[in-house]
């Protein structure tokens, strides 16, 4: 699975589109980089720029956007509200997808080490990748401001994680980070007052609300040991939020800032201020999400509502997602569009991919007098007819009346399936895309002898991935037969005939794809590879053959 990163760089500059556009024309010159968003504030004369990629390909973005803001943005000439010490002030990198926290605070030193060794700018680690605990606070590594750097950089205790101990004036310091995705987050209430709003995002926000003797508003407040106030802690750790009332809509809302999804995910943050309001007479009405979100949030999300209603968590991505909008009202202001606010969806894939098509049209296309798709994507995509009916009779038991004690191994079941039926619609476009590595290297030149190696390299590369491929439908519908076997035996018996053709469809698969293998190792001169491969084939093959006939067993049984 591919893993994904943000960054969120902000630069000293918000008035002058100009400089802005070479900088974020640096970031999109790197492929495999999506730009999503450039937002620039005159009274702080601050652009917040948000661009998404693969880890490396993230680095190398912020490595030259840095870079060109060091040479277009003059610091000792900047005037702004906002805090700010240097020409990038600072650079965050946020995981997204498939990848942790701390794997992402390695990144952030590694674009910290590179940018500290070329470019003549002092470089501070903060949050998760902080190389100090008194370092984790951006606004302590901020303090002073660009104004405070040469007595900053003087004192040994602030000496930069990368880079020089000396002032650069045009370009003065920045901060590299990584921290967890924060949510921008509103809540509708169906009252205009601002302060039933914040009685609301007192009782949710970590911080709380100052405790007080008698009367919660007028009370005299209550003073620790050291004189100074103390709070009742609010629901949802790592929030912030606030009541306020928006004219446009004409009502009150209480806007949050999730800063730790980990720690508060949106679903609680929404629940909790649905159970606030109730006590106090109102009621939530819906929701609105400000920016972008990754997807897992309302994956988790929508499956925390479906559980709620006693149904299956093993649905598709896309019902997971309808659930979870609904759920949270996120239409209630406005149109909510998935494909427009979840960033794995911003970074769709822009071409033309088999599994997109209508069933027509794949027909069609494996009809045709084109070589691919051939046996190894029309086997990958049997594995996904195959899994997909397993996954119905998990769905299918789990809202079986009279089952509700087995909601939660059916919906677990489902969601196996789920996970198998993705990774086989993966593959089904990965087989045709291996077939045309091949076929880019048979038209590699071959005019001399450096061209010949390489030809040469290419095609033995291009055919291993091309045995790899099918190996690996093999694998993964093989492993679909004991979720199949479960489906057998304790799934519907009504459904009992779907894990029968079920298993038969995995059969085709796995040996579908076995027939890929073969004819693919055929030509290939690495003798000992092919050999490995061809008996692990066998062995998947033979293996298939038996569970296969086991689960049908078990269907005309229970069939009669």
């Amino acid at each position: 699975m591919k893993q994904l990163i943000e960054c969120v760089p902000n630069f000293s500059e918000g008035r002058d589109m100009s400089i802005i556009k070479q900088i974020t024309d640096e970031i999109e010159k790197v492929d495999g980089v999506k730009l999503l968003d450039v937002d620039p504030g005159k009274a702080t004369n601050r652009t917040v720029v948000t661009f998404v990629g693969e880890p490396n390909q993230v680095i190398e973005a912020a490595f030259y956007a840095i870079k060109k803001a060091s040479e277009v943005i003059d610091m000792s000439k900047h005037k702004g509200e906002h805090p700010r010490m240097g020409a990038t002030d600072v650079c965050p990198l946020i995981p997204i997808s498939n990848i942790t926290l701390d794997e992402t605070a390695e990144y952030a030193r590694l674009l910290g080490e590179r940018a500290g060794a070329e470019l003549d700018i002092p470089f501070y680690l903060y949050e998760h990748a902080a190389s100090k605990k008194e370092r984790q606070n951006l606004a302590t590594v901020r303090a002073g401001e660009y104004e405070g750097l040469p007595d900053k950089l003087a004192d040994p205790k602030w000496k930069p994680d990368y880079g020089p101990a000396k002032f650069n004036a045009t370009a003065g310091a920045t901060a590299i980070g990584a921290r967890d995705f924060l949510i921008a987050y509103n809540v509708n209430l169906n009252t205009t007052s601002v302060k039933r709003a914040n009685s609301v995002a007192f009782d949710i926000r970590e911080k709380g609300r100052i405790k007080r003797k008698g009367n919660p508003v007028t009370g005299e407040i209550v003073l620790d040991k050291k004189g100074q106030p103390t709070r009742t802690k609010g629901k949802c750790k790592s929030v912030k939020a606030i009541g306020w009332f928006i004219e446009e809509y004409g009502l009150a809302q209480i806007s949050m800032n999730i800063t730790n999804i980990n720690h508060t995910s949106l679903h609680k943050a929404f629940e909790e201020c649905r159970n606030s309001a109730n006590r106090r007479g109102m009621r939530v009405t819906g929701s609105e999400l400000v920016g972008l979100v990754p997807k897992k949030v309302m994956i988790a999300a929508g499956k925390y509502f479906l559980a709620q209603q006693n149904l299956s968590t093993g649905a598709s991505e896309t019902a997971i997602i309808d659930c979870a909008v609904k759920s949270l009202g996120l239409n209630d202001l406005g149109h909510f569009d998935p494909k427009k606010k979840i960033i794995e969806y911003l970074l769709g894939d822009d071409s033309n991919k088999l599994v997109d098509m209508t069933l027509t049209d794949f027909a069609d296309e494996t009809a045709s007098d084109s070589p691919a798709p051939g046996g190894g994507s029309i086997s990958a995509y049997m594995g996904v007819l195959g899994v997909s009916l397993g996954t119905m009779v998990a769905n299918l038991s789990a809202g079986k009346r009279g089952w509700e004690d087995q909601l939660d191994f059916f919906s677990e079941m489902a969601e196996k399936g789920q996970a198998l039926k993705t990774k086989l619609l993966h593959l089904v476009d990965e087989d045709t895309a291996a077939f045309n590595k091949i076929i880019d290297a048979v038209r590699m030149p071959k005019s001399t002898d450096k061209e010949k190696k390489d030809r040469s390299i290419a095609m033995d590369e291009a055919t291993k991935y091309a045995i790899n491929i099918p190996m690996e439908i093999m694998r993964t519908s093989l492993s679909s037969y004991d979720f199949l076997m479960a489906m057998g035996q304790k799934g519907n018996p009504n459904s009992v005939s779907d894990a029968g053709v079920g298993a038969l469809a995995c059969r085709a698969a796995v040996h579908g794809a076995y027939l890929n293998v073969k004819i693919n190792c055929a030509d290939f001169k690495d003798e000992k590879f092919v050999t490995k491969t061809l008996n692990e084939a066998d062995k998947m093959l033979t293996i298939s053959e038996k569970k296969c006939t086991d689960i049908i067993k078990i269907v005309d049984k229970v069939i009669g």
